[in-house]
């Protein structure tokens, strides 16, 4: 069995786990709490597989972007503790409302991930539940200005430039790196972003940043993006403007998965 979570390898063809690194995922899971009413929060399969694959049961997983909650209850469905961050407190609000604590914590913060003094309350939280550090983080932060999700100067959607939206998402995973077990994993869901006539690699810029604060890079797993509301309700739109330019649809996310 690995150390890293509850996988039975005498039964390991009866797994769940997927191990490609091209998922196509035809629609996102709609069981139990997951809810598609925000836009730009990513796919409960996701933080599922991530979450079986790297942490054993009670272990704590962290999610510095709570936003609508996806980890947090994909954490709770599977038995894992959680603490997340997210800058807007309506959002922290709605998740705590949503999430059990009978078996498992699921502590939820209102801060800034980029500032120091925000990870300090994650170390109490850790503190008060006699834990030193966590075993997994999924990261899925805005890709930097593509959606606006709040009107605050800090959050990261809000980046006036490329330069400091890559800063402020490497002050997250710096601070995140200091509350992760040595040996485990960090994960980061990012999209690349298209705009005046350029692609703009957003994904291969947050690996970047991700490296330089001495992170492997254990894997890249592509992730489908057919079930993208936005494009499959204009696909002839979508179609038609490639055609008639000089750019190919994306429809792909990154997968980024690292060992401290």
């Amino acid at each position: 069995m690995p150390i890293f979570n509850d996988l039975n390898l005498d039964n390991w063809k009866e797994s769940e786990i997927w191990t490609d690194s091209l998922w196509i995922i035809p629609e996102r899971d709609k069981t139990g709490k997951h809810s598609g009413f925000y836009h730009g929060n990513f796919i409960p399969q996701i933080p599922h597989q991530f979450i079986l694959r790297y942490t054993k049961k009670n272990e704590i997983v962290f999610d510095p972007f709570l936003g609508s909650g996806t980890t947090a209850y994909a954490a709770e469905s599977l038995n894992r503790n959680l603490i997340g961050i997210d800058i807007q407190k309506k959002l922290v609000d709605y998740v705590g409302k949503n999430v059990e604590r009978k078996n498992n914590f699921s502590d939820l913060i209102v801060g800034d991930s980029t500032k120091v003094e925000t990870f300090e309350k994650v170390k109490e939280i850790l503190k008060k539940h006699k834990k030193e550090e966590v075993q997994l983080a999924i990261l899925h932060p805005p890709y930097a200005d593509i959606i606006k999700f709040s009107e605050l100067k800090d959050d990261l959607s809000n980046a006036k430039s490329l330069r400091e939206f890559l800063s402020k998402f490497s002050d997250v995973v710096k601070n995140t790196i200091e509350i992760l077990e040595k040996g485990r994993y960090l994960v980061i869901v990012i999209g690349d972003k298209y705009t005046a006539g350029k692609w703009i690699p957003l994904g291969f810029y947050c690996l970047n940043e991700a490296q330089k604060l001495g992170l492997t890079l254990k894997s890249i797993i592509i992730k489908n993006m057919a079930g993208n509301r936005a494009k499959r309700n204009n696909e002839a739109i979508w179609r038609y403007r490639a055609l008639s330019s000089d750019y190919y649809i994306f429809k792909h996310e990154y997968i980024l998965i690292f060992k401290k």
